[in-house]
């Protein structure tokens, strides 16, 4: 390409040089086209609310969205993939899977149970027990709910009333709670009591029943809860019972005659 072909046609008069161009030089001239419209469009910018406390918190295109099934997904690092064994060597986890190479412990099955210590003595049988409640024992759990003769005194009882169970849950004397809610009444000698009361429970001591004697106290021990037997043996007993007291009868009625 020449020079003078970068060189507009209007110039060409002006500097002296012919022009093979006989037409109209206004005819030439760049216009826009009417017909070609040039629309520059913005792409819809995501912006994260975070001054807004309700689900809707993106705004794409100044409209808002809502948070769906659709468009939730798990922040990165909460999930973590799960270790796949058994899927080569590569992997980390392939061949025995991180069971190690034989075994009990390698085999398919439940294993051991724990505290298995191999057929040696275990550390749970090799240890001291306690005796008692302490070693683990039920002969050591309490079979009654005790109450000292000081406790009674305390609680303001007046001459002639009862003490029971449920009376010492009214002056606030015990509170039992949990297993002891089912125990009976057992009165202890600890202490000195200065009223007639009259006592019910299932057991006494045999201080605080010497003591209570002295006072002039009213005892009445109540009936325990019948331990249940087999039936042939409960009919045995009865027979029992019934010879023995035929025989002491006899007995009793022999130096009467005499």
């Amino acid at each position: 390409m020449s020079a003078a072909s970068l060189i507009p046609a209007s110039w060409l008069p002006s500097l002296g040089l012919a022009s093979p161009f006989k037409g109209t030089l206004k005819t030439l001239e760049a216009r826009p086209c009417p017909c070609l419209k040039i629309q520059r469009t913005r792409a819809p910018a995501f912006v994260v609310n975070k001054a807004g406390s309700s689900p809707v918190s993106v705004i794409a295109g100044g409209e808002s969205v809502r948070f769906r099934l659709d468009n939730l997904g798990p922040q990165p690092g909460s999930r973590k993939k799960a270790k796949r064994k058994g899927r080569g060597i590569s992997a980390g986890q392939g061949a025995s899977c991180g069971f190690g190479m034989r075994g009990q412990k390698s085999r398919s099955g439940p294993g051991v149970r724990k505290g298995f210590e191999g057929g040696q003595m275990p550390l749970y049988r090799r240890i001291p027990k306690l005796k008692g409640i302490a070693g683990g024992m039920h002969a050591g759990l309490p079979k009654y709910v005790h109450v000292n003769l000081r406790d009674i005194e305390d609680a303001r009882f007046q001459d002639g009333d009862e003490v029971s169970l449920e009376t010492l849950k009214e002056k606030g004397v015990i509170n039992p709670s949990g297993r002891e809610r089912r125990l009976p009444l057992k009165i202890l000698g600890e202490g000195e009591l200065s009223k007639k009361l009259t006592i019910k429970a299932r057991a006494f001591s045999t201080s605080a029943k010497e003591k209570l004697e002295n006072v002039g106290c009213s005892l009445t021990v109540l009936p325990g809860r019948k331990k249940w037997v087999k039936p042939s043996v409960a009919k045995n007993l009865a027979r029992a019972e019934e010879y023995f007291t035929k025989k002491r009868a006899a007995a009793a009625s022999e130096p009467a005659s005499a």
